[in-house]
């Protein structure tokens, strides 16, 4: 739960920065850069994890900050499109079945959540 608060700590600043620059922008282009807004959250999470999991050190800078990594159940890497299909059920799961989601890796045999097991992953501490 740390490491998932500082990446969305992170991920809130990278979208209060680009959030500004399209507001000034806005201003030269006449508002279309406005339209960018609404996307914007979803479109760097999902970046933000696709691109750190997939990353040589496998987690993102607050599962890094927590000792975790991510890989597949068979050891091997994380590939971007499997980071980013992870955070889109993570962010959906949260979503629209509560943060109580969570409470399945407390049930679950192998200590896995709902999201981890539909994408084949397992977080683990870093060795």
């Amino acid at each position: 739960m740390i490491a998932l608060a500082f990446d969305l700590v992170a991920i809130g600043i990278l979208f209060s920065i680009f959030v500004t620059v399209l507001l000034v922008l806005g201003i030269v282009t006449f508002g279309l850069t406005w339209y960018l807004i609404p996307p914007l959250f979803p479109a760097i999470a999902l970046f933000y994890n696709g691109l750190s999991i997939s990353g040589p050190r496998m987690a993102t800078p607050g599962m890094r900050a927590m000792d975790l990594e991510m890989r597949h159940l068979d050891g091997q890497p994380v590939s971007f499109l499997v980071a980013a299909a992870h955070a889109v059920l993570f962010y959906l799961s949260w979503t629209f079945l509560t943060p109580l989601i969570l409470l399945v890796s407390l049930l679950s045999s192998e200590k896995r959540c709902l999201h981890d097991i539909v994408a084949g992953v397992i977080v683990t501490r870093r060795a």
